[in-house]
Order: C-alpha cells, then structure tokens, then sequence
C-alpha cells in the first residue's frame, strides 16, 4: 500500500475512532499537556508583565513557536519510534493522536449535557452544564439565551474541533503522506489551545498572547471559508449563506468565528450574537442574520448533523482526491 493510501486509511480510522469513541474521561489527552505547557511558562514570566510590549510580544512569540513545533515534532517522533518497533504499533499511534485532535463526539456530547436538563424544564442543570463549555457567565440565562449559547459554540467549534484539524490532516495526507496526518493535526491543535488560553485582548495576555491569536486567526482562515462554502452548498441556502455572511461576517472583530456563525444563522434563518457577559463585563458582539425562526432544540439537533455531514463531505474529497492523484501517477 503506497503512502497516500496509507496516510488516508490513519486519518479515516481517526475520524470514526473520535465519532464512535471520543476522548474517555481521564485519558492522557495531548491538550492538556500543551495547557500545562502554556500556564507553566505564561506563570514563569508572568505573562511578561514588566516588560516592553516588544519583549512581551517575542516572549509570547517564542511560546507559541515552540509549543506548535515541538507538537508536530514530538508527534512525527512517537510514530516514528512506533514505526521501529511495528508498523501496525506506528500506525495505531497515529491513528489514536490523529482521533485525539478531532472534537466531533466531544461537540455532539456537551451539546446533549445542556439540552437534556433544557428538555426537562431544568434551566439551573442546563446552565451549569452550559457553564462548562462557554466563557460567557450562564447563571441567569433564560431558555432562548441558552439555545443561542449552544448553537454558537456548535457552530464555531465545528470550525476550530472538526474541519480545520481535518483540514491539516487531509492536507498532510495528500502533500507530505509519509508523515501521517498526525504532526500537522497537533500542530494545529497546539495553535488552537494557544489561543483558547492567551489569545485574550484583555491584561495580563494583551501583548504575551498577540501572537498566538493571529497565528490560530491565519491558521483557522482557509479551513473556516471551507467550512462556509459547504454550509451553503449543503443547507440548500447558498444564496442567503452569502448574503448574510458577506452583510454580517465583517462586523465580528474576529476574522473567522463571525463566519462560521453567520453561515449557522443563515443555514437555519436564526439570529446570532447580541450580548453576553464575561467575568461581571458586559458585552455586545455585532448580531449575525435574521430571526427568521427561533432556536429551539430541533435547530440544534440540525446544526450538529449539518456539522457530521460537512465532516463526511471533507473525508470523502480527500479520499477522492488520493485515489485519483494515485491513478494519474501510476499510468
């Protein structure tokens, strides 16, 4: 089996491993190793408080280099210390590093936590499940307001957790096969915790954490207009996709996630945004498409088989594309 086809078989087996598996509560999961990383150093230096903004920006700079490389390094090693030993051993190891970087069940499970307790009337169950997946404050958040809270985090994470790490690896697989698709999976991955931890405007990680959100910002880009693309071609909304996304999109200060909530909000006729608080702050995000229709449970339910199905729809391109890059070159 040549290299394409292999590479292929690992990142496929990865996806349905994380679709019927998951990550298990309590498994040693690479995220949290990059997070010990990262509050490790950001404590040792104090975020670079005291130092120039120039100093505090390299010094974040350094952090964010050194974390996404040494992932895919330390990654591309593993395998290939397991490839020594074993094939089957190299490729199990890809296969489950590869499935650790994707969040597809992760996304369908904490979507479920909060609407079970929704179902049955328990807002106080909802809003404390809720409370573990969103930054916003949930302790006095209606009904309506939580539905919004969800179908947003369903829609951006389907960018940051699905498509961009399938992205990378689908993109490891048809340009560099015999890596596998794990380095570039992890390395994405590094970028996307960076972000989620030090990418924040606010003190102490306005200038430390520079860096690291404009890396996840550029990384996330292709990868999220990939994702708005198929959520037009797929919803059978493409006209209103574009529309309300080209309208609202920009009106986000960040380049990707307002994208990815606005094709969500156009693919449903649903608004999105308004405001929310963080940590006793109120703030207002720009509103993304029209209510058209309330958010309610089904909406959700919808939006998290749209997210399967653009997976699938990915999967099957990359598997296209190996199977005829290897007939052309094999003529």
């Amino acid at each position: 089996m040549s290299c394409p086809f292999i590479a292929y078989t690992i990142l496929l087996a990865a996806a349905l491993l994380d679709f019927g598996l998951g990550d298990p509560w309590g498994w040693p999961h690479p995220v949290r190793w990059m997070g010990a990383y990262i509050q490790s150093l950001s404590n040792g230096f104090n975020y670079g408080q005291g130092w120039p903004v120039w100093g505090q920006r390299l010094g974040g700079a350094l952090l964010t280099l050194s974390l996404i490389l040494g992932s895919a390094l330390i990654s591309w090693g593993v395998v290939a210390l397991g490839m020594r030993i074993s094939p089957l051993l190299g490729w199990g190891i890809a296969v489950v590093g590869t499935a650790s970087g994707f969040a597809g069940r992760s996304l369908r499970d904490a979507a479920a936590e909060v609407l079970v307790p929704l179902a049955a009337s328990n807002l106080e169950g909802a809003r404390q499940s809720l409370a573990k997946y969103v930054g916003r404050e949930t302790a006095h958040l209606e009904a309506p307001e939580i539905l919004r809270a969800v179908l947003e985090t369903v829609s951006e994470n389907t960018t940051d957790g699905m498509m961009a790490p399938l992205f990378y690896g689908a993109i490891a697989t048809l340009w560099v096969p015999q890596l596998t698709p794990l380095p570039f999976v992890m390395a994405y991955k590094a970028a996307s915790t960076l972000d989620s931890m030090i990418g924040y405007r606010e003190a102490p990680y306005t200038h430390w954490g520079w860096f690291a959100a404009k890396t996840d910002d550029v990384l996330t880009w292709l990868p999220c207009r990939w994702f708005v693309f198929l959520v037009a071609l797929c919803s059978g909304q493409w006209q209103r996709v574009w529309q309300w996304c080209c309208r609202d999109a920009p009106k986000d200060p960040s380049p990707n996630s307002g994208w990815s909530e606005c094709a969500y909000a156009a693919a449903f006729g649903v608004r999105l945004g308004g405001t929310n608080t963080y940590r006793g702050t109120v703030k207002v995000k720009p509103f993304l498409g029209e209510p058209l229709h309330p958010i309610d449970q089904g909406t959700i339910i919808a939006a998290l088989r749209l997210s399967r199905s653009l997976y699938l729809i990915t999967l099957t391109a990359t598997g296209g594309i190996v199977l005829v890059w290897h007939k052309v070159f094999s003529i």
